[in-house]
């Protein structure tokens, strides 16, 4: 996938913590590519009552070979900009799992 390395994931305690731009109503829950630095991602799930999030988030867990569990919002629930910690996981595991997806 073009992009990956001007992707922005950073380490923190327990995990790294991965941008996400997201896009909700869509046709189907894929990765669209990288934005502005952020993973841009697209959900079928509405963006109401914290629907799209709780699927981009198991997207997210699915792709990089987790548990839902350690996939978490931790910023932007209401915005299309998100940050999502990634539990258990480094940031350079994050961004290789991600390249390896393409």
């Amino acid at each position: 996938m073009n992009g990956i390395d001007r992707l922005s994931i950073r380490d923190v305690d327990g995990g790294a913590i991965l941008s996400v731009k997201v896009v909700p109503g869509s046709s189907r829950e894929k990765i669209a590519g990288v934005l502005g630095g952020a993973l841009k991602i697209t959900t079928s799930a509405p963006a109401e009552k914290g629907k799209a999030n709780a699927a981009v988030a198991k997207t997210l867990a699915g792709m990089l070979g987790v548990s839902p569990r350690d996939v978490q919002l931790l910023a932007g629930q209401t915005n299309p900009r998100k940050e999502f910690l990634i539990a258990g996981m480094s940031a350079a595991a994050v961004r290789k799992k991600l390249k390896g997806l393409s």
